[in-house]
């Protein structure tokens, strides 16, 4: 069922259909109706898409440097080696924060996000939105213009003290990263759910652009140190320019009916319907005092379903990408062509699946089919499982236990990955954009929370089990 026009859009912010027979209860699918305007504040319009463009710029800077900080293997192998002489020899110590950097790195950026998450949710009615934000992306930009500078600085007398800094930094870096996103995220819960639709597309655009850029720099560039600084030098700037666009949107009209002052929390049932909130009625939840912390029992009894489609949608996509993905050849290796050698899996494994992703995340803003109600939904969820056996008998390299390679042709990992990229861009979305509309308002930004808890646990899951995966093989 397509988006309708805001305004009919059963005069609030927290529905997502247009309802077929004009009220809201004729609709299984609608969402319900919660912070209704009075009727003396008229809905303003969101001219020239200026909140949707600035949500959208929020997600590409929710994930870019993350994404840059990651993409950046030949310049971590360059520094942690030696920098006037990649040959040189390592010691076995050297050795070893080589060979298992990736996993430092991977644990460097996962625990803190999820604690990150916790902290976060706890200071949803302790510290506005506003502070959380601002002080995020400012931690973020000064690590990278730390990070940026570096660049350029000889370490090879200081390798491991290096090796500490960079580890430290994407500690630093995933945790402000996560708390900007999902307070974000959980600001978007007030917002008609084309502005969640903006930020999530956006930050599937900060993995393409980072993937594009990591093709030009494999084609182009012939100084690891340089084509770093820019990475690190886009993604400073980018910072900045979300800096500036966030201290922008509470200016525009549109932005300030939506973030305009809201009730306490009240607690509901997940069996009965969620009542139209007003200020005569305000409720706070039973030993919140002050409602200092948001209730999570009826935020996880109303999101239980929604939640468990985010975490089994990103556990299956990260137990394939990247550490199935990455290791499928092209059938035609030994051809010597670079582009079923060198730009083989860049091509067809991360900027092929990002901007699968991409496009699946943008569809939603046209498209909302399954609803949040119906078991369609987790249906197709759990029919994503069938993609793990078809990776895995593409021609994946090297192969111990499973040593046949059924899909013979180098078309088979292409159209699967598409499949992967747009199922999950598509799905995910629908699920996290769902979640802040089926709780009141004043309980949004929480839910937006504890929907990116859900991602974290699946991508922390699906991480583990591509390890057991991939010894399988």
């Amino acid at each position: 069922m397509a988006l309708g026009s805001e305004d009919a859009v059963c005069h609030s912010s927290n529905s997502t259909y247009t309802p077929v027979s004009g009220s809201l209860g004729a609709d299984p699918e609608a969402l319900p109706g919660l912070d209704c305007p009075g009727p003396g504040l008229p809905r303003p319009e969101d001219r020239f898409n200026g909140a949707y463009v600035i949500f959208f710029c929020l997600g590409i800077g929710s994930l870019l440097p993350w994404n840059f900080f990651v993409t950046a293997k030949e310049y971590w192998a360059f520094k942690l080696r030696n920098c006037s002489s990649p040959a040189t020899g390592n010691s076995p110590e050297d050795n070893d924060i080589m060979n298992y950097f990736e996993s430092y790195l991977a644990v460097a950026s996962t625990v803190p996000a999820l604690l990150c998450l916790v902290v976060n949710f706890l200071l949803v009615n302790r510290i506005p939105v506003r502070v959380r934000v601002l002080a995020s992306l400012t931690v973020t930009l000064a690590i990278f213009v730390v990070m940026t500078v570096l660049v350029k600085v000889d370490t090879s007398s200081w390798r491991h003290g290096f090796f500490a800094v960079t580890i430290v930094c994407m500690v630093i870096v995933s945790g402000s990263s996560t708390i900007f996103s999902s307070s974000v995220y959980g600001l978007t819960g007030a917002f008609p759910m084309r502005n969640a639709q903006a930020l999530i597309s956006g930050g599937a655009m900060g993995g393409t652009i980072s993937a594009v850029a990591s093709l030009v720099d494999l084609a182009a560039s012939r100084d690891v140190t340089d084509s770093t600084l820019a990475f690190f030098l886009t993604a400073a700037a980018f910072l900045g320019l979300c800096l500036g666009l966030y201290l922008l949107l509470p200016r525009l009209e549109y932005s300030r009916y939506y973030m305009r002052p809201i009730c306490p929390a009240r607690v509901f049932s997940g069996e009965e319907a969620t009542p139209q909130d007003t200020c005569s009625t305000p409720l706070v939840a039973p030993g919140s005092s002050g409602s200092h912390m948001p209730p999570l029992r009826p935020i996880l009894k109303k999101t239980g379903g929604l939640g468990f489609c985010v975490l089994y949608l990103f556990l299956i996509t990260s137990l394939i990408f990247p550490a199935v993905c990455t290791n499928i050849e092209s059938l035609h290796k030994d051809s010597g062509s670079p582009w079923t050698t060198t730009f083989f899996v860049p091509l067809t494994t991360f900027l092929l699946y990002n901007f699968a992703d991409l496009c699946g995340r943008q569809i939603t803003a046209w498209v909302q089919v399954p609803g949040p109600k119906s078991k369609v939904l987790p249906s197709l969820v759990l029919l994503r499982s069938c993609l793990v056996p078809l990776f895995v008998f593409c021609n994946y390299q090297p192969r111990v236990r499973l040593a046949t390679v059924v899909f013979q042709s180098d078309v088979y990992p292409v159209l699967f990955t598409c499949l992967l990229g747009l199922s999950n861009g598509y799905l995910s979305t629908l699920a996290l954009i769902y979640g802040p509309k089926i709780v009141p308002r004043e309980l949004a930004e929480a839910t937006g929370v504890v929907m990116s808890f859900y991602m974290s646990i699946g991508l922390v899951l699906g991480s583990a089990c591509s390890a057991l995966l991939v010894h399988l093989i």
